[in-house]
């Protein structure tokens, strides 16, 4: 154990303990919460912040996912085992059902559907009549979630409005909503990627197995590397490689990229976080890689 690993874990009890009060301020000021689950690394460190908030007591929320029809088996897989072991309520959210309904346009069979969860999320959110979405959204991730408050704000139509946000001094919020408005709450907004990983370490957690080095098929696709899938295959003159790689973010598979990668376990994958110096979402979402005024419109829709 390294000199100062004891102020690393000083560190890590601080920013879980300023998450539990979140998530318990939450649940004694509004009615009707849920938690976004995606089965990647932030929402499964958000999952036991809730679990240590309210044991020895059942979570007093259903889990909520957004399946976008093109996720990762993996996690798929994650989710359903994680939370019947918890015994925690889950929901799934379907964009093809959105897609089935008329809700929402699919512009072909392999398109993205990364921006059709949009309304996938905010008819889910109406149908359960939620009134606070607890997310794992942190502001180093990429500058439009910088401009978020630990509480915000989301009117009757679902969508943000940076200026419309309210003040939160000390650590005081603000959960006051009327009928149909809702508040996006983010507990893990002070944490950055390296806290995330030895958090995980800290409390052994257990994550989906594309987050550590493996061998995968791939092709390299608007500079990254993509997954052939069901919904991904190689376009003339693309080439398909097997390599060894991790994920470091997961989202819908046709846009989500891979990196090369040894890191086979925790310490590795935190090593190789330390010497980074671009964001995940950065380096592997093709739908993040976006100007800011993009992503702030985006979010104002109603976009995690």
């Amino acid at each position: 154990m390294s000199a100062d690993a004891p102020n690393r874990v000083e560190e890590l009890r601080v920013l879980e303990a300023e998450a539990v009060h979140i998530l318990r301020e939450v649940v004694a000021e509004l009615e009707r919460p849920v938690l976004l689950f995606s089965g990647g690394k932030d929402s499964i460190v958000l999952l036991r912040l809730a679990e240590k908030a309210f044991r020895p007591l059942e979570l007093p929320f259903p889990v909520l996912h957004v399946d976008t029809g093109h996720n990762f088996p993996e996690v798929l897989e994650f989710r359903d085992r994680r939370l019947a072991e918890a015994g925690h309520k889950l929901i799934v959210a379907s964009v093809q059902a959105s897609i089935d309904q008329g809700r929402v346009k699919e512009e072909s069979s392999n398109a993205s559907r990364n921006r059709l969860q949009t309304r996938t999320l905010l008819d889910a959110l109406e149908e359960g009549r939620f009134d606070a979405a607890f997310g794992g959204a942190r502001r180093d991730e990429e500058r439009a979630r910088a401009k978020e408050r630990v509480f915000s704000f989301r009117d009757e139509f679902g969508q943000w409005e940076p200026r419309a946000q309210r003040a939160e001094p000390w650590a005081l919020y603000n959960g006051r909503v009327r009928r149909g408005e809702h508040i996006r709450v983010f507990p893990l907004s002070n944490w950055t990627e390296l806290d995330v990983w030895s958090y995980i370490a800290l409390e052994k957690l257990e994550l989906p197995s594309l987050y550590f080095a493996h061998e995968r098929d791939l092709l390299e696709r608007d500079g990254m590397l993509i997954a052939v899938s069901d919904y991904v295959s190689p376009h003339d003159g693309e080439v398909v490689h097997k390599l060894r790689v991790r994920y470091r973010t997961v989202g819908d598979l046709t846009v989500t990229g891979a990196v090369r990668s040894d890191a086979d376990d925790v310490n590795g994958v935190i090593a190789e976080v330390k010497g980074s110096h671009i964001s995940e979402r950065g380096e592997t979402r093709a739908d993040d890689r976006t100007s800011e005024a993009a992503m702030e419109d985006r979010k104002r829709e109603g976009y995690f």
